[in-house]
């Protein structure tokens, strides 16, 4: 990427957390360019796929909100890769509970050692990261001033149907959503959509038409149940937008918009809210 100085990328590294029920976890940490400055504001950013594993280097998304002046984590979460069967295994079951946990552990962590402002924090997040930031304020409460997702699952019944419809019922990825997602009768629980009702921050949702892995369904339904509540949500769909943002013109919209979105609703340059 030569058109990117040096000086316009903020430094990258490890930071880790314990769980409380014991577990070591760990994230990369993105800090915006410049001289170091404590009680950042902070974007929390869960990855596409969980079970994969984040390590330090250029990402893209983190950097833009790192160049405003955000503090930037990428938790590895249980049920990540490369960190062995325990934190493999412990993310069976996990979405919407401990999973959440984790993400809200590793920015109290933060806060703890002084690097950020615990008030000043929004969640961002496409894929899996999508559905984690949906849950962030609904699921949870008081954490989060907004919430990004790109691509997200809103209706774990209605994707898990649309995967059966689409691959087979006995496909087996089908079968690999069944054992990480847990039990069926759980999966109305810890579905966002159905706690439209109870989000405690503004939301944006963005979605590419042309998403065949999560269908743009999922922030249609959002959207309505949001609406119908009367949440505050805003909404962009990307035409030509894969589940990946592969085209230029998508992932810079995407960027623009949820930069743009968390500027609005947690100022980096803005003082913390009294409590």
């Amino acid at each position: 990427r030569p058109q990117i100085a040096g000086g316009d990328v903020g430094p990258v590294g490890m930071i880790g957390w314990t769980s409380p029920d014991g577990l070591a976890l760990h994230g990369v940490l993105t800090l915006p360019p410049g001289p170091i400055r404590k009680n950042l504001p902070l974007v929390v950013l869960p990855q596409n796929n969980y079970w994969q594993r984040n390590t330090p280097g250029f990402d893209y998304w983190a950097q833009a909100f790192a160049s405003r002046g955000y503090a930037v984590l990428q938790p590895n979460v249980r049920g990540s890769g490369g960190y062995g069967a325990a934190i493999r295994d412990a993310g069976r079951g996990a979405w919407g509970g401990k999973m959440q946990a984790d993400l809200s552990d590793g920015v109290a962590e933060l806060a703890r050692e002084g690097v950020i402002d615990q008030h000043r924090v929004c969640i961002a997040g496409s894929g899996y990261g999508g559905y984690a930031a949906l849950a962030g304020v609904t699921l949870q409460h008081g954490l989060y001033r907004c919430a990004v997702s790109v691509g997200g699952t809103s209706d774990l019944e209605m994707q898990m149907s649309y995967q059966g419809e689409r691959y087979g019922f006995s496909f087996v990825s089908t079968r690999f959503w069944k054992t990480v997602l847990g039990d069926r009768s759980h999966w109305h629980d810890i579905s966002p959509v159905n706690h439209a009702a109870q989000a405690d921050a503004p939301i944006l949702l963005i979605h590419g038409k042309d998403d065949t892995v999560v269908p743009m369904d999922q922030s249609d339904v959002m959207e309505k149940a949001l609406r119908a509540a009367g949440k505050p949500v805003e909404r962009l769909t990307l035409t030509g937008g894969d589940h990946w943002l592969l085209k230029e013109d998508t992932r810079i919209a995407m960027i623009k918009a949820s930069v743009a979105f968390v500027e609005k609703y947690n100022p980096p340059d803005a003082a913390a809210p009294s409590h």
